[in-house]
């Protein structure tokens, strides 16, 4: 293939990642109602003490809904945007390993869905919690709608791309760019690097959330270096 036909290929994988997440999001748009009370402000009601979500702005409701629709649409639509990437760069890859489309659009998503749910039901609640009874007693928490919802996203989204680093080792190995020797090697500066990437995904200085990402993250790293080295055997 040339340039252009590359360029063309990329448009229309691009065109139909667009087309799966508007799917997504008509799909979350007809539950929005519910997804909006029993999921996203659900952690809220159910801290201790309660945090009371506020509206500061007419249109911030209908803003919030749009960008729960769209990014749930994109969550939805997940495997089908790994699908079109792993068939854009298909061409590139031997025929033997053309084979493993499925088990890779599967593994990808079940790691990004993995990081999403950890994050929901484990890191989510920690934080809330700590912010919750965090402070003076005089002072009220009153928590916009919008930075509410910028707190959750950028925390259970975060957590869901981190524990991609299984699959991200296994395509650096592929490639011969990782080896597990060198993981092995370099295993202390990696828990280093893993507490500082924990810090600064969980946000504020709650020491518990950032332990409890913390430690899946250890055992992700330690289950990459077990892939990188399944992955030199099949290669060799």
């Amino acid at each position: 293939m040339g340039f252009l036909d590359h360029l063309e290929e990329l448009r229309w994988r691009i065109i139909k990642s667009l087309i799966g997440i508007v799917i997504g999001g008509v799909i979350v748009g007809i539950f929005i109602d519910w997804i909006m009370n029993n999921i996203i402000f659900a952690p809220a009601a159910n801290s201790q003490p309660p945090l009371s979500i506020i509206n500061l702005r007419p249109y911030g409701q209908f803003v919030l809904y749009m960008e729960v629709i769209l990014i749930g649409g994109a969550v939805v639509s997940v495997p089908n945007i790994i699908y079109q990437i792993w068939k854009f760069v298909e061409p590139a890859l031997k025929e033997n390993e053309r084979k493993y489309v499925t088990s890779v659009v599967l593994f990808t998503s079940l790691c990004f869905i993995t990081g999403v749910v950890f994050s929901y039901f484990l890191l989510l609640p920690a934080a809330l919690g700590f912010f919750a009874n965090f402070g003076s007693t005089i002072i009220e928490n009153k928590i916009s709608a919008d930075e509410y919802m910028s707190f959750v996203l950028s925390l259970v989204l975060a957590s869901g791309l981190v524990f991609e680093l299984p699959m991200l080792s296994f395509f650096l190995s592929k490639i011969g760019i990782l080896k597990p020797s060198f993981m092995r090697k370099y295993r202390r500066h990696a828990i280093v690097v893993i507490l500082l990437v924990a810090g600064i995904v969980t946000p504020g200085p709650d020491i518990t959330s950032q332990v409890l990402l913390g430690i899946p993250l250890l055992g992700l790293y330690e289950i990459s270096i077990l892939i990188c080295k399944y992955s030199q055997k099949k290669t060799s």
